[in-house]
């Protein structure tokens, strides 16, 4: 499960974090920290995104097992 997390991890960071760092570039807000921090928090709640998702294919999967 964890390898498939990661894969997922990678699609889900790259999602949420262009999503966020887009919004902070919409809303103009001056210099790079809220770049950072838009980026840093789209790494951080991709984590918990990517372990959901991992674990529900698993569950809805027949022939796989948990790892």
């Amino acid at each position: 499960m964890y390898r498939l997390m990661f894969v997922i991890h990678a699609m889900t960071m790259t999602a949420l974090m262009g999503i966020f760092v887009t919004a902070v570039l919409t809303m103009n807000l001056p210099g790079w920290k809220p770049v950072a921090l838009a980026a840093l928090a789209g790494f951080v709640l991709s984590i918990p995104v990517s372990w959901w998702a991992a674990r529900e294919i698993v569950r809805r999967s027949p022939d796989q097992t948990a790892e």
